[in-house]
């Protein structure tokens, strides 16, 4: 009886310190690691977040992250509104073992400076920064392998860039459009036109067709100025002429093709357009994710913008963080940081200590 009790009691003095050891491993994966990066470029520097969880005698793969449309930086965000969406996803993988870049385009936050004139702006240049990053990331001896992946009009950048690239491993699409821009911006003036004259949708939409034929437009009323406005008409003709599902048919890696199905701005049909295009693709629609990754089962726009797009603390879907992580380390369990740990053949029995842990909460379970 005496013997018995004397087993129990170390067995949980066992577990304590295990409990005590683990918890500290918890913690230190808490504690997430950043490095300024900086890409040099001719008309200026591009900034940079790296977050690599890997030791110095370590190697780990790497996502390059690639912000949408618009004034959107590495975080996420833009001067409207702070949902830090891109920031949480690199967190969530730097706490399931894989490295991330995101960094602030030509022309937004700390790469303001190295934007060229508007008039000399192409598509192209971003498709080129890519590049070199990739090279940057691809010669880092601390890097097994880089994988893009691009958010929104991101996807069809990076897809562009990860051609006939034996640098890239995999590519991911996160709410990426399927169609040409010029279609994308149809469907949403044809929404925002409603009640409008005819002839003016007449004259928006034909000024759409003649930049898709590679044609300027003279003489632009300035009612219509800000969209057609003659120094950005030359970057609107270099981005229209892309077509996203020619461009993820000529990749041949894995691809990955992500979609919410509560995104106000991307629908799900243009994830079925890209997999369509491209069959050997892995296509995971995510039920109620919005374009900013997170949760919402409501497709009001204003509901959304108050309670997701700018919403800087609420935590992005975690179906999409497993899915990522899953699809760039395929043997490692999303969820799981630590595996189970079972101990055998001890003096005092046999019991197992798990470590579950994910982006959103971190749970320490010890059971015997």
């Amino acid at each position: 009886m005496q013997k018995k009790q004397s087993q129990i009691i170390m067995q949980k003095i066992i577990l304590l310190i295990l409990t005590i050891f683990l918890s500290l491993s918890v913690f230190a994966q808490a504690i997430i690691l950043e490095e300024a990066i900086v890409l040099n470029t001719n008309s200026g520097d591009i900034h940079g977040t790296l977050r690599n969880p890997a030791t110095e005698s370590e190697t780990a793969p790497i996502v390059l992250i690639i912000a949408g449309s618009g004034p959107t930086d590495r975080n996420g965000n833009n001067p409207q509104m702070q949902n830090n969406s891109l920031k949480m996803l690199s967190e969530a993988l730097y706490q399931n073992g894989i490295a991330s870049l995101a960094f602030d385009k030509r022309g937004i936050g700390e790469s303001a400076s190295s934007m060229i004139a508007e008039t000399d702006l192409r598509f192209e240049d971003y498709i080129n920064d890519v590049r070199e990053w990739i090279n940057l990331l691809s010669n880092d001896k601390r890097f097994s392998e880089v994988i893009v992946a691009g958010h929104s009009k991101g996807s069809l950048i990076g897809m562009i860039a990860a051609q006939n690239n034996t640098n890239i491993s995999k590519f991911i699409s996160i709410s990426g459009v399927g169609e040409p821009a010029g279609n994308i911006l149809k469907e949403q003036l044809t929404t925002q036109l409603a009640g409008q004259p005819q002839t003016i949708k007449d004259m928006i939409f034909g000024y759409i067709d003649k930049l898709e034929n590679g044609e300027t437009i003279d003489d632009v009323p300035q009612m219509l100025y800000s969209l057609f406005r003659p120094s950005v008409q030359p970057y609107m003709i270099s981005w229209f002429k892309y077509n996203p599902q020619t461009e993820i048919g000529k990749l041949n890696i894995p691809i990955l093709i992500l979609q919410g199905t509560t995104d106000i701005q991307v629908s799900a049909t243009q994830a079925e357009l890209l997999s369509k295009a491209q069959p050997n693709a892995q296509k995971v629609i995510i039920e109620n994710m919005n374009h900013v990754l997170k949760d919402s089962e409501s497709t009001d726009m204003m509901t959304q913008f108050a309670t997701t797009y700018n919403n800087p603390n609420l935590p992005i879907n975690r179906e999409l963080i497993e899915k990522i992580v899953g699809f760039v380390k395929r043997h490692l369990r999303a969820e799981n940081y630590f595996p189970p740990t079972q101990i055998t053949n001890s003096p005092f029995g046999s019991f197992s200590v798990k470590c579950t842990t994910n982006s959103n909460n971190v749970p320490l379970t010890v059971s015997a």
